[in-house]
């Protein structure tokens, strides 16, 4: 992938991004908004309308100028490609923040080229925020749009663990064992905070949270702040230390160190 390839992909996420913000934000603290639950088995899993407009609105886009690449989103799940490349795309990651009108939902875009994201997308359009990072060849770079500004962002340095503010969106997520490795690393640690979805991600990327634990995530929930966080010169792994950018447990830190040592402990809960 040339870097002209890389910049005009990364235009068209940001493109993706515009088309579902303006899918969902109409949707965005209506009272009018109706709620579907995706689980029959007593839990709660909500959809809503602005989570299907806008990722057709983002597959429409691509169906249209990248019929080749796959597609791997939420709602309507995996189309295969031919071109080695796919979008995975989660048109509203934190719908029960979106339910409760809390802007802390974001629409993730990255793309994969088969061995790496190289591009990553947090976007929370209420607020106008868009987070994006780029991994090129040996040249990553990371930066924030907000009101027409663009700022360079980078993850911020952290001595030690135990100066760490660390964010995780519930407890629910994990598992017994997995909840007592969380809890092991909350013990070390100077602040912690529930609630955030994606955004607890872009704020590691842009150097305000220094680490966030997470379980029980699909490729679509992590695979965009994972690449956001590695282009803005963080680490992102699962809890033995491999590649999590199709799901399952994550630890992300924006400081090599921090990493380490979370990693330490959570390896034991893996």
């Amino acid at each position: 992938m040339t870097p002209s390839d890389l910049t005009a992909l990364t235009d068209l996420a940001c493109r993706l991004a515009d088309a579902a913000g303006a899918a969902c934000l109409p949707h965005f603290r209506s009272r009018a908004l109706s709620t579907d639950n995706k689980k029959n088995d007593g839990a709660f899993d909500p959809v809503t309308i602005a989570d299907h407009e806008a990722e057709a609105a983002i597959r429409a886009i691509l169906t249209a100028e990248r019929p080749d690449d796959g597609v791997f989103g939420e709602e309507e799940g995996l189309t295969e490609g031919t071109s080695g490349l796919t979008w995975v795309v989660d048109p509203i990651d934190g719908t029960r923040a979106f339910i409760s009108g809390l802007p802390v939902w974001g629409t993730l875009i990255a793309l994969d080229d088969g061995q790496t994201g190289r591009i990553g997308i947090v976007d929370q359009p209420h607020i106008g925020e868009r987070f994006v990072g780029v991994k090129a060849d040996g040249a990553p770079r990371a930066w924030l749009t907000f009101r027409g500004g663009t700022q360079s962002i980078g993850t911020r340095a952290c001595a030690s663990l135990a100066e760490a503010t660390l964010f995780t969106t519930s407890p629910d997520i994990f598992d017994g064992r997995e909840w007592e490795g969380y809890r092991a690393v909350e013990s070390h640690v100077r602040l912690a905070r529930y609630g955030t979805d994606c955004y607890a991600y872009a704020l590691v990327a842009a150097g305000y949270v220094d680490l966030v634990i997470e379980s029980s995530l699909n490729a679509y929930d992590i695979a965009a702040p994972a690449a956001l966080i590695q282009a803005a010169g963080g680490v992102v792994t699962d809890w033995k230390g491999g590649d999590c950018r199709w799901g399952g447990q994550a630890v992300a830190a924006g400081d090599p160190a921090v990493h380490a040592e979370a990693l330490e402990i959570l390896k034991g809960f893996a």
